[in-house]
């Protein structure tokens, strides 16, 4: 079996094993591919493992021999999932795998924000302590979180692993998501206009494009600070840009913007209150180990369980009463690969997680679809989170 990983160098420069991989077929890594090079080096390769190489129709037409897919992520927009479903090609994410990291991201952003670390530790390098009369100096106004409100929009596993730390350093939390329920749970607007620290959490899509722009900018507190290591299409730069020099946003930290790598014409660059990273938030050395021991758990069950009998993918907005669109990133990285035709139209595969994991409102709506599957007469699959054990109801 010939395993072929296009583009391997951002999860592993070097620091993990590409071992279980090997241990399943003939291994070939690649660190990039080129758009040209894709076709040649899957060659007639059976199994196909790639992060941001995208996997058009045009590479499945000239490409027979590919089985299976894995994607070393969580989104899998990379993979037109069309045409594997029209060959019966199993696609599979790694969802959730770097929740904690992205957490903890979040508020190491934050932090810098309001204790501004870096910066002094820079002047003390370049002799200002030394110099300085007083005891002690401070170059930007420093503020506590206790009892300032953070806004969160999008309540996924992130948003509420965000939540959660926030509530430890004594913030008020506001939650602005379609499913969020409770004291907590806000209409947008009230979100933007009580925020203190406004962090974004939600998926990219139609309705999110440019969400953080003109228009919501204005309804903010002034000098409200803003976080972002989700998607960069969630923010208008050009807008935030003059609300950062203008004080409407005191201050801003992203992760990620709308054209990776950035570009020195991105309208945030260089700004002196925003701080900007290479989105590294996911990039923690335990979250990459458990990605990849996930995308190989992934393939050895595929190996395993024979899964290319699986010929038709089902529709994931037929699964649950709501749009797809209506759901947090979190539901839908969940989703991502979950409910499947295995065989026949009669068998439904859905895997544990979406009934173990998130919130209460998830788990309740999964459960009742199954039990109606299960008491309309389908054989359903329940499968685990890492598709190792299967279970027939």
């Amino acid at each position: 079996m010939r395993i072929v990983i296009l583009d391997g160098e951002a999860l592993n420069p070097g620091d993990l094993s590409w071992d279980g991989f090997a241990a399943l077929g003939d291994l070939t890594v690649h660190g990039h591919t080129l758009p040209g090079e894709i076709v040649p080096r899957i060659g007639d390769a059976e199994i196909v493992i790639t992060n941001k190489t995208v996997l058009g129709r045009d590479v499945f037409e000239q490409c027979p021999s590919i089985r299976y897919i894995g994607i070393l992520s969580t989104g899998y927009n990379v993979v037109d999932l069309d045409a594997a479903r029209e060959r019966g090609i199993p696609v599979t994410n790694v969802p959730a795998y770097s929740t904690e990291a992205v957490a903890q991201y979040v508020f190491a952003l934050l932090l810098e924000l309001t204790s501004h670390v870096g910066r002094h530790s820079r002047a003390v390098a370049e002799g200002r302590w030394a110099a300085c009369r007083d005891f002690c100096f401070w170059d930007a106004p420093l503020m506590e979180l206790h009892g300032k409100t953070m806004g969160i929009i999008g309540y996924g596993h992130i948003g509420q692993a965000a939540a959660r730390i926030a509530r430890a350093f004594g913030m008020r939390v506001l939650i602005h998501s379609p499913h969020a329920q409770g004291d907590e749970a806000v209409d947008l607007d009230t979100l933007l206009r009580e925020s203190d620290v406004i962090s974004l959490h939600c998926p990219l899509n139609e309705r999110s494009q440019g969400l953080i722009c003109r228009e919501t900018i204005a309804k903010m507190k002034p000098g409200v600070l803003l976080i972002n290591t989700a998607r960069g299409g969630l923010v208008n730069e050009s807008d935030l840009r003059d609300a950062l020099l203008s004080g409407q946003v005191g201050g801003a930290a992203v992760d990620v913007v709308s054209r990776e790598p950035m570009g020195t014409d991105n309208p945030l660059f260089g700004l002196e209150n925003c701080l900007i990273t290479p989105h590294v938030a996911w990039a923690s050395f335990e979250s990459r180990q458990r990605l990849l021991n996930t995308a190989v758990n992934n393939t050895r069950a595929f190996l395993d369980a024979h899964y290319d009998e699986i010929v038709e993918f089902a529709e994931l907005q037929g699964f649950m009463d709501q749009p797809i669109r209506n759901f947090s990133s979190g539901m839908v990285s969940r989703l991502g690969f979950a409910v499947a035709t295995a065989g026949n139209a009669a068998e439904i595969l859905i895997l544990d997680e979406v009934l173990s994991v998130g919130d209460a409102f998830f788990q309740r709506k999964s459960l009742q679809k199954v039990e109606e599957m299960i008491t309309g007469g389908s054989t359903v699959l329940l499968v685990s989170h890492n598709m190792a054990t299967v279970t027939r109801y």
